[in-house]
Parts: structure tokens; C-alpha cells; sequence
């Protein structure tokens, strides 16, 4: 292929491969990716020849390879799997504008991508050209955010807005930079890994004009990170943009505390900063990649210490449910009175710190920041976890859409996409909604109101339950437990010697 078109990102987008014929002619297929590609209910696929070409082709453990080809497997369901499992379409107050957090926003331009990971949180939407976000959608979105001066920071994703026509892309970014309180304008790309060809002069020209911009790229294996790419990164951090890496952990892919060593020094070679380490989410699609959180621990360990402290990400699980993003640290705080901290190193070396005797409290009497706090709608705190009892627990006004400035649902915002398969679950749909504990309800309080509304019973009162209401069903007085319509969440735990989720440190 003439370099011309080959270093064309409009060729590479034109050209991409997702048949088996096509994907064919370029790997040696295994039984089981040949089924992956033949599924009718598949995830989209499409490769950028560009990255095709970083694949082995013999090598059906390629870590490229392995983001990018789908497997047969991707149809199995697995516990607590659902499709949106962010609860993202719940907080969108306009389609495709996610508000999830006080200050600052998602704003989804696109559905389209370069090339689709099979690991995605947004395989909902993603790849489906009947689910895209037109300009009417670009202007709502805006005008949402005329209406709400307490976001100050707004996250441009998809899909992957660098996908956009050039055109198209700057008049969202002018849209932006033309509101007075957004501060910050960041934007989430996997296009400098598909398709570096994309960062040219004149793309790089063009973000200079928007200033403060921010990029968070995503890079998962040191092999992704190419002579192309490193052009490409140079280019935007000559721009003037502060870049970052958020990778996620994906089991057969980068699930070594080696492998990410290497990429985050291959990272901050080319001035990315490792920014977050994903828990791989509870989406469709997505069991085969996903690793115990203890593996992401261990990695974290390898790291801390060990390298720069800049070149150390932050482990992160984005909590089921819409509670946003939670650290997931190493015990590095072993003790903690009121005199003395005991403090663990990445040696095992253990010391002490001692507090200060006397210290000035902050006076926020006569604090200019504290007088003048930032409101923070919607917010209440952080209740504790109940275990065994509900996936996440919700703190009081959790959901007030109204506090976020919600005026009415809209058509994406469907309960059903983030209840949990097999946690209140049928095939990943919900016969009603997951309860959860709100904040100063008592469960048991809360269990009986419901369970009585949905006509559950106990399984001791199976039989008077059965009496009263006949044979219809075919089934005698005293039938097994397993008759009982167990409301969701409190369905028994599975019998023996089957998987449970709790293998994979799981909250059931």
C-alpha cells in the first residue's frame, strides 16, 4: 500500500476489516474467534488496518488480537452482568449528557468509533449508527450545560469524538469554550491507538485555539505504543496538551505486574502520564476479560515503590450502580490511633509517625473558601456497605434528578440496563427495579412493605401461600423451596460446586 494512503486516516477508516472473510485473509483463525465473528447478536467489529498490522497472526494470545477480535465466549452471561452497568443512562438529564458527578459532566458526541473494543462499557450504544447523536442532540446538550453554571468540567467521549468530521468536532469545542463557567474541556480518545494517522497538523492546530484542553488516551499493552504513536503523542503535547493514559486490567491481555511495568515506562517516555487503572466493568460481553480484584492489587504493589511515583495509575473500580469511580489501594496504613500512624513500605519495611501534639484546627469561620463553598447538588455523603444484602447502597437524595437539574426522563433512561443478571435478574431484565437501601430506611421495615406489594412470601410460608391459592399451578401443598418467586436480590445462593460470584470478590 502506498505510504500516501496508508498514513491517510481517512483511507484507514474507509478500509477497515470486520467479516470473517476479511479477517481471514489477515489472521489464522481459531475455532472459536470464527464463532465469535459469526454471531448474529455480536458486538460490532471494525479494525483499522493500521492496527491489524501490529496483530501476530499466528498468535491467537496476541494481546492486540485479543481487544479486538471477538470470541464465542462474549455471548456467555456471567453474575451481576448487566448493559449499563454505570447506570449511565440514568443520570443523563438530555440524551447522551451523562451528569453523574457535581462539576462536571460526560458529554457523549458520538457512537462511532475507530476500531471497537470488545471490552466496552458502552456496547449498549456503541457501533449502532441507529443510536447516534446528531447536531439537535449537540445543541441540547449544550444548552443543557448554558443552564447549569455549577459544571465547571466537561469530559467529550463517545464513541470517540476525534471519529467526528473535523468541521463538526471544532463547532462542538467553540460550543463549549463559548460557555463561561466551563473551566476545563477534557477529551477521552482511543483514536491515537487505531488511528495515529488521525493527529496531523492541522487536527493539532485546530484543539490549540480551546485551550485549557486536556487528553486521556488509552493504551492497555506496551505493544500498542508504535513509532506512529509516538509521532502522534508528540504532536499533541507539543500542542500544548497535558496527555494521560487510563488503561483497563484485562485478564490474558495485561494482567502482569511486568507487562504494566513495561507500558507505563513505555508511557512516561512519550510524556503520558498513567492516569487510571480499570476494573474491567460488569458489562455484556465482558466476562472472559475480567480478573479478581485482588490481581489489580498485586499489580499496584509491583508498581508502588518500585518505579516513579508518576508512572503509578490509580486502581479504580466505577461502582455498579452510578457511584462513580472508587480507589482500590494497597494496605500501605497498617494502624492509625490518635497519636501515631503505622505505616507499611513496598520493602515490607514497617515504621511509625508520629501525629502532631497540638494543632490549630481550621478556622472555617474565617475561611473565604469555606464561607463560599461550591454547592454540590445531589450530594449527601457515603452510607457503609451492608453486605450480602444489595450491590450498592445509595445515600439520601441519591435520586433527586431534580437537584441536577432533570426536568423528565427521557427514552434511554431504561431501569433494566443496570439491575444485575443473576442478582435480581432475568437474561439481564428486570421483572422491577433493584431495591436498594435508601438512608434512614430499616431494611426489615423495607423488606416486608416490599415483599408484600410484590406478593413474595418467606419459604416457611410456602404452604399456607400454596393453600390459598389452590392447584392452579399443578403443584401440591409443601412443593420444594425452589417454587418460592424469590424477589430480586434475595434469591438463594447457587448449590454447591457451581460458581458463585463471591470467587471473584464480589458483593452479592
Amino acid at each position: 500500500m502506498p505510504d500516501e494512503k496508508w498514513d491517510d486516516w481517512r483511507w484507514q477508516l474507509s478500509h477497515r476489516i470486520n467479516s470473517l472473510d476479511e479477517v481471514a485473509q489477515v489472521l489464522n483463525l481459531t475455532d472459536e474467534e470464527k464463532a465469535g465473528l459469526t454471531a448474529d447478536d455480536k458486538f460490532r467489529v471494525d479494525i483499522t488496518p493500521y492496527f491489524a498490522s501490529l496483530i501476530d497472526p499466528d498468535d491467537p494470545n496476541d494481546p492486540i488480537r485479543r481487544q479486538v477480535i471477538p470470541l464465542g465466549r462474549e455471548q456467555q452471561a456471567f453474575t451481576a452482568m448487566m448493559e449499563d452497568s454505570l447506570a449511565e443512562d440514568r443520570h443523563s438529564p438530555v440524551p447522551g449528557l451523562v451528569h453523574r458527578y457535581p462539576d462536571r459532566v460526560l458529554m457523549l458526541v458520538t457512537t462511532q468509533c475507530a476500531s471497537y473494543c470488545r471490552y466496552c462499557t458502552r456496547s449498549r450504544i456503541v457501533g449502532d449508527p441507529t443510536q447516534n447523536f446528531n447536531s439537535r442532540d449537540h445543541e441540547a446538550q449544550l444548552e443543557y450545560l448554558r443552564r447549569t453554571p455549577q459544571v465547571r468540567d466537561v469530559l467529550i467521549s463517545g464513541g470517540d469524538g476525534l471519529t467526528l468530521a473535523p468541521k463538526l468536532f471544532e463547532k462542538i469545542l467553540r460550543g463549549l469554550r463559548e460557555i463561561p463557567h466551563i473551566e476545563i474541556i477534557r477529551i477521552g480518545s482511543r483514536v491515537p491507538v487505531f488511528l495515529p494517522q488521525r493527529i496531523d497538523d492541522e487536527l493539532c492546530t485546530m484543539l490549540e485555539k480551546y485551550h485549557p484542553l486536556w487528553i486521556n488516551l488509552h493504551f492497555n499493552h506496551p505493544n500498542e505504543i508504535t513509532p506512529e504513536v509516538s509521532r502522534a503523542v508528540d504532536k499533541l503535547t507539543k500542542a500544548g496538551l497535558p496527555v494521560g493514559n487510563q488503561s483497563v486490567l484485562l485478564a490474558g491481555v495485561n494482567d502482569c505486574v511486568h507487562i504494566q511495568r513495561a507500558l507505563v515506562h513505555k508511557l512516561v517516555e512519550n510524556r503520558v502520564r498513567p492516569y487510571y487503572l480499570y476494573q474491567c466493568d460488569l458489562v455484556e460481553g465482558s466476562g472472559h476479560f475480567r480478573t479478581p480484584v485482588g490481581k489489580g492489587l498485586e499489580i499496584i504493589e509491583g508498581l508502588r515503590g518500585h518505579t516513579s511515583g508518576y508512572a503509578v495509575p490509580t486502581y479504580v473500580i466505577d461502582a455498579p450502580g452510578g457511584g462513580g469511580k472508587i480507589p482500590v489501594m494497597p494496605n500501605y496504613l497498617i494502624s492509625y490511633s490518635d497519636h501515631k500512624v503505622i505505616l507499611r513500605n513496598y520493602e515490607g519495611y514497617i515504621t511509625t509517625y508520629e501525629e502532631p501534639e497540638h494543632y490549630q484546627k481550621h478556622d472555617q469561620s474565617t475561611c473565604a473558601y469555606c464561607q463560599h463553598e461550591r454547592p454540590e447538588p445531589g450530594q449527601s455523603g457515603v452510607l457503609g456497605l451492608l453486605e450480602g444484602e444489595r450491590m450498592w447502597i445509595e445515600p439520601k437524595g441519591f435520586e433527586d434528578i431534580h437537584a441536577r437539574g432533570n426536568t423528565e426522563a427521557h427514552r434511554l433512561q431504561d431501569p433494566s440496563k443496570w439491575v444485575p443478571f443473576g442478582v435480581g435478574a432475568i437474561e439481564g431484565k428486570a421483572a422491577r427495579p433493584l431495591p436498594v437501601l435508601k438512608d434512614g430506611v430499616n431494611l426489615d421495615t423495607e423488606r416486608a412493605a416490599t415483599d408484600t406489594n410484590a406478593g413474595i412470601v418467606e419459604a416457611g410460608d410456602v404452604e399456607s401461600q400454596e393453600a390459598r391459592n389452590g392447584s392452579a399451578n399443578g403443584s401440591a401443598a409443601g412443593a420444594p423451596n425452589d417454587k418460592v418467586p424469590y424477589g430480586p436480590g434475595e434469591e438463594p445462593r447457587p448449590r454447591e460446586g457451581e460458581p458463585t460470584a463471591s470467587a471473584h470478590g464480589e458483593l452479592l
